[in-house]
C-alpha cells in the first residue's frame, strides 16, 4: 500500500480515490450524496475497525459466500448419523402401518360390494 501512494507521489501527486483525469486534465465530480448502501458499509467498517463485530478467524479470508469444512472421515458426525436412521426407520414404519390400514379398508370396502343381500337395504 506504501508503495502505491510512493508511486502516485512519484507520478505528480496523489489523486483521489476513483478519480480518473480526461484529456483536458478534468476530475469529474465527487457524488452529491452517498446513498443508503454506502452509508451502512461504512458504519459497517467502523464497527469492525472498533473490534465489535466478531468474525470468525477460518472465514476472514474466504471468497465464497458458502463455507464449506472439508468432511473428516475419521470422526464421522455420530449424532447426524444416528438422526438420519432414525427418521429413516420412522417413516418407513409409518409408511407400512398406512398402507396396512389402507389394505384392510380395500377388503372392507370390496367385502361390502360383493354382498347382494336383499334384507339388508
Amino acid at each position: 500500500m506504501a508503495l502505491r501512494r510512493a508511486r502516485r507521489a512519484s507520478r505528480g501527486g496523489a489523486r483521489p480515490r476513483g478519480a480518473r483525469t480526461g484529456r483536458g486534465g478534468a476530475v469529474p465530480p465527487p457524488r452529491a450524496e452517498p446513498g443508503p448502501v454506502d452509508k451502512m458499509a461504512a458504519a459497517l467498517r467502523g464497527v469492525r475497525c472498533w473490534g465489535l463485530v466478531a468474525v470468525a478467524p477460518s472465514l476472514a479470508f474466504t471468497r465464497s459466500a458458502f463455507v464449506v469444512k472439508k468432511a473428516n472421515s475419521a470422526q464421522p458426525n455420530w449424532l447426524g448419523v444416528g438422526l438420519a436412521f432414525s427418521t429413516s426407520a420412522a417413516l418407513w414404519a409409518f409408511l407400512i402401518k398406512q398402507h396396512n390400514e389402507d389394505v384392510m379398508e380395500y377388503e372392507r370396502r370390496k367385502q361390502e360390494r360383493g354382498h347382494k343381500c336383499t334384507g339388508c337395504s
